[in-house]
C-alpha cells in the first residue's frame, strides 16, 4: 500500500497509456483514468475529496476561454474555401505556370500546399484537395509515385505549422501565450520548411529528372496567340509590384510618422511593415490587371492576367485574417471570424455558395469543435487529478535531472513527442503531453513561445509517418486503389498502393526533424519573429520617498536602473540630514518603511 501511495503519479501515467493502447477513445480514456485514480487517491488519503469539487469550475473555464473560439472559426473557413474551387483553380494555374521545368507540378503542389496552409488551416482540407486534383495530373505525365504521394501529404501538413494552424491555437493555449506570438514565432519555420521541400525537388529533378518530368507542350493551354508562354509580362508585372513594396517597406516609417503629425518617427514593428508592404505590391498588381482586363489594353499576357486574378483572393483572404493579427487590429478569435467571413465572401463571388455547401462545412465543423472540446473535458479532469497527486514534480524531477540540462531536456523532449506521435495524433499530444511539459521548460528558462512553435514542428510528424498518419489516410481514400484509363491520353494506368504512399512519406519527415535540429541550433529562426519588449530588472529598481516642504511623504516614485544617472531630489529645510548609503544594498521598501518610522518619533 505504501508503494501505491508513493508512486500513485507514474501508475496514473501508465494506466493511461494502457487504456489508449486498447483503443478505447481518447477523451473517454483521460476522463476514465482521472476519475478512476481520484477515487484510488481520495480512499488512500492522498487527495482530499474537496479537490473533485473544482472540476465543474474546470468546465466552466472551457467554456469562457474565447481563445477556443478561433477553432470552429478557422475549420469553417478552410472548409468553405476547399469547397469553393479556390484549390483546383490555384493548382490549374501554378502547375501551368511551372509546367515547362522538370518537377514543376511539384512545385506547383508545394506553393499551393502552403497557400492553402496560410488560408485554411486544416490539414484534411488541403490533403484532400491536391490529392482530388493533382495526384491525377502528376500520375498521367509520369510522375514517381512515390514522390507525388510524399509531395502532395507533406505540403497538406504545412496546415499544421503555417498560421493559421490549428494546434498553434491549442498550443497557446495550453502554454498560457497569446496565439499572436505564436503565430508571428511560426511564420519563418513554416515557410523554412516549404523551402526545404522544394529544395528537395529540385535534388530529385537533377539527380532522377525520370520521376519528375516536365508538362509536354500540348498540356501547357495557357498560350499567346502567337504560341509564346507569356512569362516575361508576368517577371515584369511581379518586379513591380515587388519594387514598390520595398521602396514603401524602407520608408514605412517616415510614412507613418508623417500620416500622424510626428516631428520625429517612432520606428514601427518590423512585422507591420512586412505586411503592409507585401498588401500594398499585391494590390498594385490587382489594380493593374483589373484595368488590363477592363480596357482591355492588352499589356498583360494571359498567363500574367490568370495568375494575378487567381492569386489575389487567397492573399487578401490571408492579409484579412493573419494580417489584422500581427497588426493589432484583431484578435484571432476576431481574425477567425472575419476570415470565415471573407471565405463565404468568395465562394458567393466563384456562384460556389449554396445551402448543401453550408449544411456541409458547418456538420464537419461541428464535429471537429465538439472532438476538441470532449477531449479537452477529459484531459481538464485527468490534470486535476494528475496535479493532486503531485504528477508535475515527478515529471519535474523526471526530465530536470536528464544528463546534458536544457539540450539533454529538449532532446528527450522531442524524441518523446515524435515516438509519442507514431499512435497519437496533435490534439492528444497537445492535451495531454504539453501540460506537463510546460512547467518544467518554463523552471529551466525556455521561452515557451519558442518551445511551443518546437513542439508544433515535431508534430507534424504525427501526420507523416506509419502507421497511424492521417496525412497518409486522407491521401489513401483519394488515390486510385485499382489500375485506370487515363481520360485524357487514354493510356493505363497503374494504381498507388499504401506502400508506394508511406515510401514517398519517409523524405520529407526526415526533412520535418531536420527542422527540428535547426530551430534548435538556431533558435532566432522563432525567436526573430517576436518584436521584443524592453526588459527591465526589478532587483535593479530604487524606489525613493521624496519629502513635502511640510515634513510630510509624498507618493514614492520608481527610478529607472541603478545606471540611469537620475540625481536624488535635496531635502527640504528643516528635513533630517538624509543617511549615507550603506555599503550592502538594501531592500528599497524597507529603507523607506524605516524612514517612516523615524520621521514620526519625537
Amino acid at each position: 500500500m505504501a508503494f501505491l501511495v508513493d508512486n500513485l503519479a507514474p501508475i496514473m501515467f501508465a494506466g493511461l497509456i494502457v487504456f489508449l493502447l486498447i483503443g478505447f477513445p481518447v477523451a473517454f480514456s483521460l476522463g476514465a483514468c482521472g476519475l478512476f485514480f481520484a477515487f484510488i487517491g481520495i480512499e488512500l488519503g492522498v487527495l482530499p475529496a474537496a479537490l473533485v469539487q473544482a472540476l465543474p469550475l474546470r468546465i466552466y473555464g472551457i467554456m469562457q476561454n474565447d481563445t477556443l473560439l478561433a477553432i470552429p472559426f478557422f475549420t469553417f473557413m478552410g472548409l468553405i474555401l476547399e469547397r469553393s474551387g479556390m484549390a483546383e483553380d490555384l493548382l490549374d494555374t501554378i502547375g501551368q505556370l511551372f509546367g515547362p521545368i522538370r518537377g514543376g507540378l511539384a512545385f506547383a503542389v508545394i506553393l499551393v500546399g502552403a497557400m492553402l496552409a496560410a488560408t485554411t488551416g486544416v490539414v484534411a482540407a488541403s490533403v484532400i484537395s491536391m490529392g482530388l486534383i493533382s495526384l491525377p495530373i502528376m500520375l498521367r505525365y509520369g510522375y514517381d509515385r512515390r514522390i507525388a504521394s510524399g509531395t502532395i501529404a507533406a505540403s497538406g501538413t504545412l496546415a499544421q505549422i503555417i498560421p493559421p494552424s490549428l494546434v498553434l491555437i491549442i498550443l497557446a493555449d495550453q502554454l498560457g501565450r497569446s496565439v499572436g506570438d505564436m503565430y508571428k514565432g511560426a511564420f519563418l519555420p513554416g515557410f523554412l520548411l516549404t523551402g526545404m521541400y522544394a529544395l528537395f525537388v529540385v535534388v530529385i529533378a537533377i539527380v532522377r529528372p525520370a520521376w519528375v518530368p516536365a508538362l509536354p507542350p500540348e498540356a501547357r493551354t495557357i498560350r499567346e496567340d502567337d504560341g509564346k508562354s507569356g512569362l516575361l509580362s508576368l517577371l515584369l508585372l511581379t518586379v513591380l509590384s515587388v519594387g514598390l513594396a520595398i521602396a514603401f517597406g524602407q520608408h514605412y516609417t517616415e510614412i507613418v510618422g508623417w500620416w500622424k503629425g510626428e516631428v520625429q518617427a517612432r520606428p514601427v514593428a518590423t512585422d507591420e511593415t512586412i505586411v503592409v508592404s507585401m498588401s500594398l505590391g499585391v494590390l498594385l498588381a490587382f489594380v493593374i490587371a483589373l484595368l488590363n482586363k477592363l480596357t482591355g489594353l492588352r499589356l498583360l499576357s494571359r498567363m500574367a492576367e490568370r495568375v494575378t486574378f487567381v492569386l489575389i483572393p487567397p492573399l487578401l483572404l490571408i492579409f484579412l485574417v493573419l494580417g489584422t493579427i500581427f497588426l493589432g487590429i484583431a484578435t484571432p478569435t476576431e481574425g477567425g471570424a472575419m476570415g470565415a467571413a471573407g471565405a463565404l465572401v468568395m465562394a458567393w463571388v466563384r456562384r460556389r455558395l449554396n445551402f448543401q455547401l453550408l449544411v456541409q462545412a458547418l456538420t464537419s465543423t461541428t464535429k471537429l469543435a465538439s472532438f476538441v472540446v470532449f477531449i479537452l473535458i477529459g484531459a481538464t479532469l485527468f490534470g486535476l487529478t494528475f496535479q493532486g497527486v503531485d504528477g508535475p514534480k515527478w515529471v519535474e524531477h523526471l526530465l530536470t535531472q536528464l544528463p546534458g540540462g536544457t539540450l539533454g531536456f529538449l532532446i528527450a523532449v522531442n524524441l518523446l513527442i515524435f515516438l509519442l506521435a507514431f499512435f497519437l495524433d496533435f490534439f492528444e499530444l497537445s492535451f495531454i503531453v504539453v501540460p506537463l511539459l510546460a512547467p518544467v521548460a518554463a523552471k529551466l528558462g525556455i521561452d515557451l513561445v519558442w518551445f511551443g512553435v518546437l513542439l508544433a514542428v515535431n508534430m507534424q510528424t504525427s501526420f507523416m509517418h506509419p502507421p497511424f498518419g492521417f496525412a497518409l489516410f486522407y491521401l489513401r481514400s483519394v488515390a486510385p486503389a485499382d489500375d485506370y484509363v487515363d481520360r485524357v491520353t487514354r493510356k493505363p494506368i497503374p494504381k498507388v498502393t499504401i506502400q508506394q504512399i508511406y515510401w514517398g512519406a519517409v523524405p520529407f519527415v526526415l526533412i520535418q526533424l531536420v527542422m527540428v535540429v535547426l530551430i534548435i541550433a538556431f533558435p532566432a529562426i522563432v525567436s526573430s519573429g517576436l518584436d521584443k519588449a524592453e526588459q527591465i530588472d526589478l532587483d535593479k529598481v530604487n524606489i525613493e520617498m521624496p519629502t513635502n516642504t511640510d515634513g510630510g511623504y509624498g507618493e514614492p516614485s520608481m527610478e529607472g536602473l541603478e545606471d540611469s544617472g537620475a540625481a536624488p531630489a535635496s531635502a527640504p529645510e528643516g528635513a533630517p540630514e538624509p543617511q549615507s548609503p550603506p555599503a550592502v544594498e538594501e531592500d528599497p521598501m524597507k529603507a523607506s518603511q524605516e524612514a517612516v518610522e523615524a520621521e514620526k518619533k519625537p
